[in-house]
């Protein structure tokens, strides 16, 4: 078989599918890189051989730029490739995904990893700058054990699994936090990048949100609604370590929002406590399931 001519047709009619059927480029892309990069293995002599002979790729590369233009480098080819082999291991090939978006994950390594980042962009349809970040802010390996276990085996996960530690906290003018109010602040300039970063299907439904107890008013930092999980969340700032008494008070909260303000279709409330370091020696005392304790970082 010749290999370079094989690979040069199959570029060849992904180019001429890209002119006439806009509607399918991206089947036409990920179908074509597939097929390169097959072939780029076995002309190789297969995917060991492939790690480490890449002179053939050198030559094609060259050849494939003085007859048909830009675009096909030797780190283009070294990509097909790569997808080819990611895809054969066990990662989601989904049309609904343009190549672009696969050639950051092919930065990674870890096929759950991969498959993770694949599911995130199909259910929140992400660009390609949003999954940078998210894999540049590690979303997957901030998960727990449990939550990555769950997501390999295709279980369904719960809210609290799914809220990442440490929750990191944008601040590109190091503001110094002396005082909740401060840090709330600062997470209400961007309060859409922080309700990605706490996990999928948040909503802000009010800060410093005012609610009476008795004759007494108490005001929650942070009120939010989780549309996936059907339930209110109430989030508490804290700037120093954690403590056992903030539990009393975020369970205070709920409790209120379970009885004044949940529906009967709606599940219990979720408490959420940002603190600046955690205590795990009190934070095993925590037995309540609903709240869920968690570090933030000032980045």
């Amino acid at each position: 078989m010749n290999y370079y001519e094989n690979i040069k047709d199959h570029l060849i009619r992904n180019e001429i599918n890209h002119r006439i059927k806009d509607y399918s480029k991206n089947k036409s892309d990920l179908e074509t890189y597939y097929g390169v990069g097959k072939l780029l293995v076995i002309a190789q002599g297969g995917e060991t051989r492939a790690k480490y002979g890449d002179g053939l790729i050198k030559e094609y590369a060259n050849r494939l730029t003085t007859e048909l233009g830009k675009g096909y480098t030797i780190a283009a080819l070294k990509r097909m490739r790569k997808f080819y082999l990611i895809i054969e291991k066990g990662a989601t090939l989904s049309h609904q995904l343009n190549y672009s978006l696969y050639v950051e994950i092919l930065k990674l390594d870890d096929i759950n990893e991969i498959n993770y980042y694949i599911d995130l962009c199909i259910s929140n349809n992400l660009s390609v700058r949003e999954l940078r970040n998210k894999i540049k802010n590690n979303y997957y390996k901030r998960l727990d054990s449990n939550t990555k276990l769950k997501f390999i085996e295709n279980k369904n996960t719960n809210i609290i699994e799914t809220v990442k530690n440490p929750i990191i906290i944008p601040n590109p003018n190091n503001i110094e936090i002396y005082k909740e109010i401060t840090l709330q602040s600062l997470i209400l300039e961007n309060y859409q990048d922080f309700l990605k970063e706490l996990g999928e299907g948040y909503s802000l439904i009010g800060n410093e949100y005012k609610i009476r107890i008795g004759n007494t008013y108490h005001r929650i930092d942070l009120l939010l609604f989780n549309y996936f999980y059907n339930c209110f969340v109430v989030v508490e700032l804290k700037i120093g370590e954690f403590k056992d008494r903030y539990i009393s008070q975020v369970l205070k909260y709920m409790n209120y929002v379970d009885k004044n303000i949940k529906k009967n279709v709606h599940f219990n409330t979720i408490g959420i406590i940002l603190c600046h370091k955690d205590n795990k020696l009190v934070m095993e005392y925590c037995s309540n399931p609903n709240i869920i304790i968690r570090e933030y970082i000032l980045n």
